[in-house]
């Protein structure tokens, strides 16, 4: 099928809904009430998909999680948990007669067992700590998974005598590999131990295709600052003796098996120290042991690696602002794209046990995430769920991808947002909304606004660009490596540059741009308050204000010395120069700080630091702290007013409106 029948398919199987003629833009409400859709699971015969879908319960103050069931014949959809808080993980049985699944329906989270075509789910685990992952042996007998260790005796006593403290970087719950029989009536048989010690701590696994052996990647600790340290082993079950098969610097993980079970295949940093924004590649390993072959080299990106089937090894990766499938043939180590068109984004790929279908979640530009369901080749994506339907009588802006250089001269994408009914002999207020990461990308696609109220700021009349500025994800090693010992510097350089190609354009007024971002985003926007006056107003969600302080408090501390190349101690200069609260004097900008409590990512120091600074300054600051969150704000009404403070800030400051009542 060529490219352009192949798109005309796309965009008729993508697009439910039009934009124009649409009555009402979402509330903030609205927004937070749309359901989504992800981790869809085909079962091996092909016959259903099972899915999850996200809906928002006001009244528990949660965003839960329930799993649906599409019969792929006949398209038919339909619930197939309800119960309280979330079922999530759905996994087949072999055989596609049943399905395992998480909740904690009953308090920690649990294994379930259910039939495809629904009744009484049945309980399978009683762990004390809850399971993290699951995962289904080939041949049906077992499911393995992991779990943190429970509390020790000797914590305990610790506990009754001195009372509650904590050891840093001591004092670990070690996440371990378990295994239980699945019954074939209601009997709930016990678990049994694969894996203990303190030794490792377990982050992923998978079974060999005999059901034999299990490959897991470990690092030496739970802590994130550790990740480095993640190295692959082989565990048999027959008599738990545990094997390291690859031991290298860098993270190596998410080992998948061969056809044959003679091979592992795996994620690796492959020896390199800085990885942060360094290519992963896939290589593969001989079950017992010994030399290892990288066979991704070529390809520009960090592979994200999904099967290995008799056709060849499926990974998935971002390429620009989309998302693809494709196959590498491990012999040649040729790579194919499997998915299209380009400008299409598919992501969280399931397949069929004979590998000719696969289920993903996908969007095109302009829509709202679905599950499909393709032959593999060729793809032909159809359409399972209908959660654009939430968007039928919405009037929504639109989105598309815009290029510009940046002041040195790169080249730099975005995502411009224009309002319903653009005029483009118009001026229009500019709002920059920043991604995290910094290896986020953000993709000219339909999601529900969480932080930022993009469609009423769109609707109020305000052009929209969410720029992938340097170091963005999707652009290959060199684009993600240009804010090393660059970090604010050269990202501002990428905002500046966009704001000032759409000016260029005149279809942006010049005295009423905005910026805002949430962690990366956020530290980014901190760098623009300190650094400029071009903009009117800025919102600084749980951002970077001052390296230095981020770098004693993070619980990410290899970051900061990989993207400087230096820790506080070795370069006290690269610390200052990229550091906002360095150029605080310059500070005019009106300023909206938001953050978490116990945020662990980005420490709540760094918020205070930069609020002291601009009121000793005298510029017009808020601060606002969310009690009991920390990095992610990930609750309804927390969330919900998150969008109206932001709503409220830039409402005042863009447009002028009467300012926010007090404690709001």
């Amino acid at each position: 099928m060529n490219k352009t029948v192949l798109g005309l398919l796309l965009a008729s199987v993508l697009s439910p809904f039009a934009v124009d003629g649409l009555a009402q833009t979402p509330t903030i409400e609205q927004s937070l009430d749309l359901r989504s859709v992800g981790g869809p699971r085909i079962s091996p015969d092909g016959r259903y998909v099972a899915y999850q879908v996200q809906k928002t319960n006001w009244e528990e103050n949660a965003f839960e999680t329930e799993i649906w069931m599409a019969v792929t014949a006949t398209g038919e959809c339909y619930r197939l948990t309800n119960a309280k808080k979330s079922s999530t993980n759905p996994l087949w049985s072999r055989d596609s007669k049943r399905l395992a699944f998480i909740s904690d329906r009953d308090g920690k989270r649990q294994i379930y067992l259910i039939a495809p075509n629904g009744g009484e789910a049945v309980q399978l685990t009683s762990v004390e700590t809850g399971v993290s992952t699951l995962s289904w042996s080939p041949d049906g007998r077992r499911i393995a998974f992991t779990a943190a260790d429970a509390e020790s005796k000797a914590r305990k006593d610790r506990k009754e005598k001195y009372g509650e403290f904590e050891v840093v970087q001591a004092d670990y719950a070690f996440t371990h590999l378990w295994m239980i029989d699945v019954p074939a009536d209601d009997k709930k048989p016990e678990p049994a131990r694969l894996t203990e010690g303190s030794g490792f701590s377990i982050n992923g696994f998978s079974w060999s295709p005999d059901s034999g052996r299990i490959a897991f990647s470990a690092a030496k600790d739970p802590d994130l600052s550790s990740s480095a340290t993640s190295d692959i082993y082989v565990v048999r079950v027959s008599d738990k003796a545990i094997k390291r098969i690859v031991d290298t610097k860098g993270p190596d993980g998410n080992p998948v098996w061969s056809p044959d079970g003679r091979r592992i295949a795996f994620q690796t940093a492959n020896g390199r120290e800085f990885f942060f924004y360094t290519n992963s590649y896939i290589a593969v390993i001989p079950a017992e042991g010994g030399a290892q072959e990288v066979l991704s080299e070529s390809f520009d990106e960090s592979p994200g690696l999904i099967e290995w089937s008799t056709d060849g090894i499926y990974f998935g990766s971002l390429q620009r602002t989309s998302s693809h499938l494709f196959r590498l043939n491990p012999a040649t180590r040729a790579i194919e794209q499997v998915s299209g068109p380009a400008s299409y984004g598919a992501s969280q790929f399931s397949f069929t046990a004979d590998f000719k279908q696969v289920a993903f979640v996908g969007a095109g530009q302009n829509d709202y995430p679905e599950v499909f369901l393709s032959a593999v080749k060729p793809f032909q994506p159809r359409r399972l769920t209908t959660m654009s339907d939430q968007l039928k009588n919405l009037r929504l802006a639109t989105r598309e991808v815009i290029q510009w250089k940046s002041t040195d001269g790169t080249p730099i994408e975005g995502v411009l947002i224009k309002p319903a009914g653009f005029d483009p002999s118009k001026k229009y207020p500019l709002l920059v909304v920043i991604h995290g990461g910094p290896t986020g990308v953000d993709a000219p696609v339909i999601r529900a606004d969480r932080y930022y109220p993009i469609e009423m700021f769109a609707a109020k009349g305000a052009l929209i660009l969410r720029p992938n500025y340097r170091g963005s994800a999707g652009y290959g090693e060199k684009f993600r490596s240009l804010n090393v010992r660059n970090l604010g510097v050269g990202d501002y350089w990428d905002v500046i540059s966009g704001v000032d190609h759409l000016i260029a354009l005149g279809i942006v007024d010049r005295d009423r741009v905005g910026a805002m971002g949430w962690s990366q985003g956020g530290y980014i926007s901190a760098f623009i308050t300190c650094s400029s006056d071009r903009f009117k107003a800025v919102s600084v969600g749980a951002g970077i204000s001052d390296w230095m302080t981020y770098y004693v408090n993070t619980d990410i501390h290899p970051f900061t010395r990989q993207y400087l190349k230096a820790t506080p101690w070795d370069d006290a200069e690269i610390y200052r120069k990229t550091s906002p609260i360095s150029y605080v004097k310059n500070a005019k900008t009106p300023t909206l700080i938001q953050h978490g409590e116990l945020d662990k990512r980005v420490p709540i120091p760094n918020a205070y630091e930069l609020r002291q600074a601009l009121e000793d300054r005298g510029v017009p600051v808020k601060m606002i702290v969310y009690k009991g969150f920390g990095h992610g704000i990930d609750k309804p009404k927390q969330q919900r007013a998150v969008l109206e403070q932001n709503y409220e800030w830039f409402s005042q400051w863009i447009w002028g409106d009467k300012a926010a009542q007090e404690g709001k």
